[in-house]
């Protein structure tokens, strides 16, 4: 099993949540998150005064895969996450060891 975890524009949400549920991921953890890599933030004007806005709004997605999903997974987030300007995101790609369903008990790709 492995672990994706995709940084995303949030307007870009839907469509990814989208593709994914038609190859057949149901399940997600979607969390909103702020942060900057090389698109560095940017300045805005507020009440006459210019400050700078590091962190930019961000939309993490977390998905539990079996090893077979992962590269469909991978391939449906990059091509609906694409717009081709800079800050369009990151896909990370962990083992997991161990799956756990709190209400049932179920283990692992049951668990999924």
């Amino acid at each position: 099993m492995k672990k994706i975890e995709a940084i995303i524009k949030p307007f870009k949400l839907d469509d990814v949540r989208e593709a994914l549920a038609e190859i057949g991921i149901t399940g997600m953890t979607v969390s909103e998150v702020k942060g900057f890599g090389r698109q560095k933030g940017h300045t805005e004007l507020y009440r006459g005064a210019e400050y700078m806005v590091d962190f930019l709004p961000k939309v993490k997605l977390d998905l539990i895969v079996q090893d077979d999903d992962v590269d469909a997974c991978i391939e449906s987030i990059v091509e609906t996450a694409h717009t081709g300007k800079i800050g369009d995101g990151k896909i990370f790609v962990t083992a997991v060891e161990r799956v756990i369903r709190i209400r049932t008990g179920e283990e692992n790709e049951e668990a999924i």
